[in-house]
């Protein structure tokens, strides 16, 4: 029996086909992590940790006789889901009709698991000892000026690209804004003729994203260098059969993620 547990579910392979180019296609346009960080992996279903090294200082040491390796830490990746119902009456029908089945469970489903994945990139889970960008400890804050008024905003980001040269960080860079901010950002800006969401874009070359699980008022700007930080994937996103219950049909999505932050200096919070 595969982990998935496909070969017990009643559906063909043809009705697998939607579901997994559904599920795929509403958590792509949902996610946004992934459009800055680097991709490591995927490794598998079986890959249950992963080390966590600070690329500044780890390295050998020697004491009392044993070598260890100092700045490493071994990490456990942590499993995201969410479930979906197909009722078994819809299935009958549909394949009597031959009407499309409604999948819209599984794209809701989709979108949810893909939120849960940004909000652990950003914010962490501090119950289950993960730091996100936002939330890291070491992180670079800055007091954020009021961003609908003035240069503040470019002001701001500039402060925090000398932060990142001033501490030896070079690379390509991002930022991301909470949904609130990035309306505040679309005013022609004085003396320009230009948006300033158009200027900081030029300034990180297009790198400006925004995201709902941010909430209000945050932004953060990071280094997106996979030397700095990267995205651990054990298991991609999938659709796993789990059981019939009162004669319908529950599905989960699932994936195994692990947001890695290995230098802190690499990222600068708006606060």
């Amino acid at each position: 029996m595969s982990y998935l547990s496909r070969e017990n579910a009643p559906i063909g392979s043809e009705l697998w086909k939607k579901i997994d180019s559904e599920v795929i296609s509403a958590a792509r346009s949902a996610l946004t992590g992934r459009k800055f960080l680097h991709i490591y992996g995927p490794l598998g279903i079986g890959a249950e940790s992963i080390r966590v090294d600070d690329s500044k200082s780890a390295d050998e040491a020697e004491a009392d006789g044993l070598i260890t390796t100092k700045g490493r830490s071994y990490v456990q990746i942590p499993t995201l889901y969410e479930d979906f119902t197909l009722l078994a009456k819809d299935l009958e029908s549909d394949g009597k009709t031959g009407y499309p089945t409604d999948l819209s469970g599984a794209a809701y489903a989709a979108e949810t698991c893909a939120r849960k994945e940004d909000r652990l990139i950003f914010f962490g889970s501090e119950a289950n000892g993960y730091e996100g960008l936002l939330t890291a400890s070491g992180i670079h804050r800055i007091k954020r000026s009021d961003w609908a008024a003035d240069e503040n905003a470019f002001s701001d980001l500039a402060a925090g690209l000398e932060w990142f040269t001033a501490n030896g960080i070079y690379g390509a860079y991002a930022l991301i804004v909470s949904p609130d901010l990035y309306l505040k950002l679309q005013r022609i800006q004085p003396g320009t003729g230009l948006l300033e969401i158009e200027r900081i874009s030029r300034l990180l070359k297009g790198n400006v994203f925004t995201s709902p699980v941010l909430g209000a008022e945050k932004a953060v700007l990071v280094c997106s260098e996979p030397r700095y930080m990267d995205l651990v994937i054990g298991q991609d996103l999938a659709t796993a059969y789990l059981e019939q219950k009162d004669l319908n049909h529950r599905f989960r999505i699932l994936e195994t993620v692990l947001p890695r932050i290995r230098r802190k200096e690499a990222v600068v919070a708006f606060e």
